[in-house]
């Protein structure tokens, strides 16, 4: 059994990319321990269980129902505070996204940022999706100042996809979609060594999400110790190209 850690923001986390790669984990037998900043037990983006915009738009009835489970988790309901994390007990780490504001505690983290450092730099398996992967850009190598995906293949949500997301609500929600001024595939990008040949913006998908099933127009890329997806749509693959490392 494989103990792996998944740091969450105290709210607003996406439902699908937690639940779903939590639920599998869970299956094969691994530990999934929780990380908030201060411990405080977090919660889903609530608009993802509700409908985002005239119902539509939130998390699949699947992966709602596995969040209704994950919420009487034992772990999820006692979480580590991310400054007692010891990132060499652990055996792998997922990092999850959204895009909410409240998403702007886990992502913007010094703290966090400075753990995620450490545990990429024991070589063990990392998965990022979505949001998440800003975590790792922003996450710095001590030794280097750079970001620890520096030389890494990858890939996050495309640019194309939360334009589209924002373009779409701004008039109801308004930055609701934009976590951020700039684009996540613009800072991702701007991490890496040579951006044109290690970011992998993956097919055009916007409506096709893999299932439990199938993976067909879901899309992951597997680089080493260091697997990355675009959104919640590659949740399922996602989750398995990590258990595979794992």
């Amino acid at each position: 059994m494989a103990r792996v850690w998944m740091p969450l923001p105290d709210r607003d986390f996406d439902t699908t990319e937690v639940a779903v790669p939590w639920t599998l984990l869970r299956e094969a037998g691994h530990e999934v321990v929780f990380a908030t900043e201060s411990g405080a037990v977090p919660a889903t983006d609530p608009l993802l269980l509700t409908g985002v915009l005239f119902g539509q738009l939130g998390a699949d009835p699947e992966p709602k129902a596995f969040y209704r489970a994950l919420e009487a988790d034992p772990a999820f309901l006692a979480p580590v505070a991310w400054a007692d994390i010891e990132p060499s007990e652990f055996d792998g780490l997922i990092l999850a996204g959204g895009h909410a504001p409240g998403m702007r505690q886990y992502l913007g983290s010094a703290l966090l940022q400075a753990k995620v450092a450490a545990f990429w730099s024991l070589g063990r398996p990392v998965g990022a999706i979505c949001h998440g992967v800003l975590v790792l850009a922003r996450s710095q190598d001590p030794r280097t100042g750079r970001s620890v995906l520096a030389g890494s293949r990858t890939t996050c949500l495309p640019r194309y996809m939360e334009g589209l997301a924002y373009g779409l609500t701004f008039w109801a929600l308004g930055r609701y979609y934009r976590t951020y001024p700039a684009y996540v595939e613009a800072e991702v990008r701007a991490a890496l060594d040579e951006p044109d040949r290690q970011f992998e913006r993956g097919p055009i998908t916007l409506v096709t999400r893999g299932t439990r099933d199938s993976d067909r127009g879901a899309f992951v890329v597997d680089d080493g110790h260091y697997v990355s997806a675009r959104w919640p749509g590659d949740a399922y693959a996602f989750a398995r190209a990590f258990l595979a490392k794992l």
